[in-house]
């Protein structure tokens, strides 16, 4: 278990095969597709390492115990993954062993980052490590402050971490709705997901960063061929919380809904996603409609990541993990899995990536004052798709 005390010195944790099969759901009847079609996986979107890609998602280890809100997560080129903690400010670095040893993992606490506030679902959020760390070793972060939320850069050397410096500041803030997460697409540009804080009104103000995906140079200004020539790339959204780029270089999104429907939606630049106006799949068609829909109960979704021709989609309030096919710009056949008898099985799930070997990391969120730890929690799970 990670020590109660807060230093920057190393901490050592078991990574623990678990001898225990894992209980899986099947499709759920709660959802609505908006196409008619059925995407067949292509393939894209990670290389499988020492295991067997079957689509089936097993937990077969416990990379890290006794996180405090884990958020953010991201990979270093050299394996080591950055993860960040929501309520406390601080950034880890993990240490994973080797593939089949049984050498511990190792965690270090590099510290906390200056200035973060932590209320409500606003602190320290997402995290993207730059596509050229190897030579600029900047690490992107999305905070909250007394005053906005934004997205800062740090350098990440062998002593630690640099000062942060703002990369875009001004997006509001509030104790809902943050957004939080960060992607490099494709193109190196960092897209940026942000909630209208609980001021539905600013989700269709195109003049406000709330309640937008937005799309920036690494120095914060807007990225080249943006459609309303800002940092804006889309408009209309409640709170994203899960960014992804499928096989194809298309960008996801998954989105907290309100009472009706929660979303995953396929990104189209300068495209108006509805809300306060609509939610889920209904209203005029000059409003995108989303690909999937669920009830919030089996969803609120967080994280998303793509491997092997599937979206995978952490859930919240669901405590489910959900295995979605994705293929010609075509989201369909959402299965779920981790499902207990009463509850999920291992609590609410709050980020998943892609680690360099293929498989997955899922963490899960039973701190954040909406969970019921338990004893470890809370945890980054190991799983093989």
């Amino acid at each position: 278990m990670r020590l109660p005390t807060r230093g920057k010195a190393a901490l050592l944790l078991t990574l623990c095969v678990l001898a225990t099969g894992c209980s899986q759901g099947g499709n759920e009847s709660t959802v609505t597709v908006n196409e008619e079609l059925t995407a067949a996986p292509s393939g894209e979107g990670g290389t499988p390492g020492m295991f067997t890609f079957d689509g089936v998602p097993d937990v077969v280890g416990t990379i890290a115990t006794g996180l405090d809100t884990p958020w953010g997560l991201d990979f270093l080129p050299d394996g080591r993954a950055v993860v960040t903690e929501r309520d406390t400010g601080s950034v880890l670095l993990v240490t994973p062993p080797e593939p089949g040893s049984d050498v511990e993992a190792q965690v270090t606490d590099l510290g906390e980052i200056p200035d973060v506030v932590a209320r409500g679902e606003g602190g320290l959020l997402g995290v993207a490590v730059s596509p050229t760390f190897s030579t600029d070793r900047q690490l992107y972060l999305y905070l909250t402050t007394r005053t906005d939320n934004r997205v800062v850069r740090v350098r990440l050397t062998e002593e630690g971490l640099g000062a942060p410096k703002p990369v875009l500041t001004g997006i509001p803030a509030g104790a809902l709705h943050d957004g939080g997460r960060l992607e490099f697409g494709p193109d190196g540009h960092l897209y940026v997901a942000t909630g209208e804080t609980g001021d539905a009104d600013l989700a269709q103000d195109r003049a406000s960063l709330a309640g937008k995906i937005l799309r920036i140079t690494t120095d914060g200004a807007p990225a080249p061929d943006n459609p309303l020539g800002t940092p804006v790339w889309s408009w209309g959204h409640r709170n994203v919380q899960g960014l992804a780029f499928d096989g194809e270089g298309q960008l996801w999104a998954s989105e907290f809904g309100d009472d009706v429907a929660d979303e995953l939606n396929r990104i189209v630049p300068g495209a108006n996603y509805g809300w306060p106006v609509v939610e889920g799949d209904a209203g005029p068609p000059s409003f995108q409609r989303p690909a999937l829909a669920w009830r919030p109960a089996v969803a609120s979704p967080s994280g998303i990541a793509f491997v092997g021709g599937y979206l995978w989609m952490a859930a919240l309030r669901g405590e489910r993990l959900w295995r979605i096919k994705v293929a010609g710009g075509v989201a369909s056949d959402p299965t779920s899995y981790f499902v207990g008898e009463r509850s999920g099985e291992y609590g609410r799930l709050r980020s998943v990536a892609l680690a360099p070997d293929g498989r997955l990391w899922l963490t899960t969120s039973n701190t954040d004052g909406r969970g019921r730890p338990g004893d470890e929690d809370d945890r980054i799970l190991l799983i093989e798709p």
